[in-house]
């Protein structure tokens, strides 16, 4: 069975404080380093035989604690990026609320609307997130699984693509993947199936997440 284990960086100072990143390149905080050391340590002991990252720094910095252990090279895509929230990047959740009401309406009731005006939908990033997993599992060998490590709605986005999942339901249903943890596919004969969802490393002081994660 050919394995595929969906890694969202750690943590930046945009999770922390609620603000919208979308595809803005910002770096892990102190807390989101700390986060990926650890995950990397359990991870390194999977025997990854692949390793691809989206290429915006925070999730290469998580790539790059599991590179240094394990002796894989990091390697950069940019379709594992998160989504692009257009005018929304930078923006905290009640600024958006504040600015784009009708779009966050409509999103609540389930419609996948390009994000921030300017940005992408949910589809676009399934679609681009879904080419690179192909592209992995297809030359994947059966003793050790690819580690992609991505972003949260990314994640997402792209486990829901693999398994056949709605995306909006299993938004409803699933909590959001946290910082640092990951999810973990797996294929049967029948196709590929979710075996695990935000598997991760406890934290010894963990820190509340916020109310309304955003991307």
């Amino acid at each position: 069975m050919r394995r595929v284990i969906v890694w969202r960086h750690g943590e930046t100072e945009h999770n922390a404080s609620g603000i919208y990143q979308g595809q803005l390149d910002t770096e892990l905080s102190v807390r989101g380093r700390e986060q990926a050391q650890r995950a990397a340590e359990v991870l390194a002991a999977r025997g990854a035989v692949r390793l691809v990252t989206s290429d915006l720094t925070r999730a290469v910095q998580t790539a790059t604690c599991l590179a240094e252990r394990t002796g894989l090279r990091a390697e950069p895509d940019a379709r594992l990026r998160e989504i692009h929230v257009g005018r929304w990047q930078g923006l905290t959740h009640q600024e958006v609320l504040a600015r784009d009401p009708e779009a966050q309406q409509a999103l609540e009731r389930g419609e996948d609307v390009v994000r921030g005006q300017t940005g992408e939908r949910v589809a676009d990033v399934a679609a681009r997130a879904r080419a690179v997993f192909e592209e992995v599992v297809a030359d994947l060998p059966e003793h050790g699984p690819a580690v992609l490590a991505s972003h949260g709605l990314a994640s997402r986005a792209l486990v829901c693509a693999v398994v056949g999942l709605d995306f909006q339901q299993a938004s409803q249903a699933l909590v959001g993947l946290r910082n640092c943890h990951w999810a973990e596919l797996v294929e049967h004969a029948t196709g590929w199936r979710l075996e695990a969802w935000n598997v991760g490393v406890p934290e010894a002081h963990a820190v509340p997440t916020i109310a309304h994660p955003v991307p």
